[in-house]
């Protein structure tokens, strides 16, 4: 699959470029309008992390240096990775969420969204949304002989887009209750374009008894976070997007129900079990929760 999927992003190279803007790369970072192999790419970085194939020689290069720098970046990847999983087997088995609208799928090596849920719920509905060409061109790939599971071109920071979408008006109903995953999406949004609205947005969106799941950047404030490491983090070539307090993150889930833990370090959201190694603090640098709509 992993070969097709490349095959697929090979002719998509290609293709006449159109412009597309995408939260990934805001104000000086770089705008996608067609995949380009000779520039790095925040989704196939990230695949890169977590020792994926879906990338180039030019994200690997990226992904090395900071691995040199931080070496428990790759730890961190695995981090998010892993709690998306804990969380999807919450939702799907213990909250009965049966619709699933993830608005950051990126390039993963296995245990997506969709596998993971429909593994324990075969009618699971799993709809993902894109910009990043990279993104669509493997949603696609990867999801051709799945009638459950889609894979839309739609803009995340705007709410209204996403839920107008035709295909998303298909496939999701709006009137049962549905599980909106934010993971690392807002932390590349600057304070300017507003992220707490952008949530809102979703949340305002969907009925009683839904979910949104969020995962965020984290600058602590007790000096952990280095400027060694905020230098690692927003100059490596791409950017890795805005690091905010835990405050700031939490006030995006204003008036939705906390699911305990609560808001804390990814790893931390009901691990599968006891920590057999002392996390670097590179680790402690993202934050992730799930919050009930009332």
């Amino acid at each position: 699959m992993r070969s097709h999927t490349l095959g697929v992003i090979e002719k998509l190279k290609y293709v006449r470029p159109r412009r597309v803007q995408v939260a990934d790369f805001e104000g000086n970072r770089e705008s996608p309008s067609a995949i380009d192999p000779n520039r790095p790419n925040v989704a196939r970085i990230f695949n890169a992390l977590l020792g994926g194939k879906d990338n180039y020689q030019v994200d690997r290069d990226v992904r090395d240096r900071l691995l040199e720098r931080a070496p428990a970046l790759g730890d961190l990847a695995w981090d998010v990775r892993s709690f998306v999983g804990r969380v999807t087997r919450f939702l799907a088995r213990d909250a009965g969420i049966h619709q699933f609208l993830d608005c950051a799928p990126g390039l993963s090596n296995d245990e997506n969204t969709h596998e993971v849920a429909q593994r324990l719920n075969r009618e699971a509905t799993v709809v993902y949304t894109a910009t990043d060409p990279v993104v669509i061109a493997h949603g696609r790939a990867l999801l051709a002989d799945n009638d459950r599971t889609h894979s839309v071109e739609a803009d995340f920071r705007y709410p209204n887009q996403v839920f107008e979408h035709p295909d998303v008006r298909k496939y999701l109903d709006l009137s049962e209750p549905v599980a909106v995953f934010h993971v690392g999406t807002v932390q590349y949004v600057s304070d300017t374009r507003r992220p707490a609205e952008i949530i809102a947005g979703y949340a305002d969106r969907i009925p009683s008894g839904s979910y949104i799941v969020l995962a965020h950047a984290y600058d602590p404030e007790d000096g952990s976070f280095t400027p060694e490491l905020r230098e690692i983090y927003q100059n490596s070539s791409v950017g890795l997007g805005y690091f905010r307090s835990r405050t700031e993150i939490l006030s995006y889930l204003d008036g939705l129900e906390l699911v305990e833990p609560g808001l804390v370090a990814v790893s931390d959201w009901w691990p599968d079990g006891p920590r057999l190694k002392e996390q670097d603090p590179v680790q402690r640098l993202a934050l992730g929760a799930v919050a009930r709509k009332p």
